[in-house]
């Protein structure tokens, strides 16, 4: 990887550190503007777009507070000149809603980078709580 891009995973990984406290500016700075940006987080269905983006980071961030710097486990990495990805588990601990107690999180993350104008930006994140195997019926409607 890059310089450039290694140093734009660590202002990511410095981002979500914040968004766990509540605070979700210093991710919202790091998305792409362009109207196909996405984000799938575990609390809705994807946004597709920087406005959607922006509410969905917004509300996530409004429920959540007082998490503590998560660990970050790689899985996966690739990067080309303009495009990349990495897939991590990030674990931390935060309050939730309106609980007075920390709780653990751990999340399944895919993040696209892509370079726009020279620098890169968050194209794509998903994330949500399958970090263990689940039997089929988690994933069947009823």
């Amino acid at each position: 990887m890059s310089p450039d891009l290694v140093e734009m995973i660590e202002r990511y990984h410095r981002a979500i550190d914040a968004f766990v406290t509540g605070d979700p500016e210093p991710q919202k700075k790091l998305f792409s503007r362009r109207d196909n940006v996405t984000l799938a987080n575990p609390l809705g269905p994807p946004a597709c777009g920087w406005d959607q983006v922006e509410d969905t980071l917004e509300r996530a961030a409004s429920l959540i507070r007082e998490g503590e710097p998560v660990a970050y486990e790689r899985i996966s990495e690739d990067a080309t000149r303009d495009m990349a990805y990495i897939v991590e588990i990030e674990r931390t601990r935060l309050k939730a809603g309106d609980a007075d107690e920390l709780a653990s999180v751990a999340l399944r993350v895919t993040t696209i980078f892509r370079r726009e104008d020279d620098a890169w930006k968050i194209a794509h994140r998903h994330a949500d709580p399958i970090t263990t195997p689940r039997p089929i019926e988690t994933a069947l409607k009823s």
